[in-house]
């Protein structure tokens, strides 16, 4: 069976309206694939940068896949959130990026986005706090009823992944 082992690591985010945030990441992969090795989800720390506005967690990833076709190639889905003075969270953005294809280290960036609500959504979360989230996480990384919702766009998640291909010779992919 063909393999990839991924390797990097989520280096921050950077563009988000404040400071003090966390990301909570998955994996999203075909039914083809089987995760040999690693976690399929997990949680950074929380940052609060004293100077500029990029959060830094260096939060890393090992997986291992093997598969035998490429439909369905592993996606990484990113939820950042924010947390205040008084521990509440809020969710500041969604977003997902393809694992690269091609073999070597990548510099990536996944842009984010959240809903917008209603102005009644918006004027309470000014107040209140919280904001519009999606009921089904799923809507993330598959582009099924997501042309329908009003988002604004948010800031930027940088990740640093190297990628390993084996095996995919034997399946008509050269690496």
């Amino acid at each position: 069976m063909a393999e990839l082992h991924v390797i990097g690591q989520i280096i921050g985010a950077t563009g988000f309206p404040q400071n003090s945030l966390f990301c909570k990441w998955g994996v999203h992969a075909g039914g083809a694939w089987r995760l040999l090795s690693g976690l399929k989800e997990g949680q950074t720390q929380v940052d609060m940068p004293q100077t500029g506005d990029m959060a830094y967690w260096s939060h890393p990833i090992d997986l291992h896949y093997t598969t035998k076709g490429l439909q369905g190639w592993p996606k990484l889905h990113l939820q950042v959130w924010h947390q205040d003075s008084f521990g509440r969270c809020q969710l500041y953005g969604y977003g997902y990026i393809h694992i690269p294809s091609s073999p070597g280290q990548h510099r990536l960036q996944c842009v984010t986005w959240r809903p917008l609500g209603s102005w009644q959504d918006q004027l309470a979360e000014m107040f209140v706090g919280g904001g519009p989230q999606l009921r089904s996480p799923d809507l993330i990384y598959s582009g099924a009823d997501r042309y329908r919702l009003h988002t604004v766009g948010m800031g930027t998640v940088e990740l640093e992944l190297c990628v390993i291909l084996r095996h995919f010779d034997r399946y008509g992919v050269e690496s």
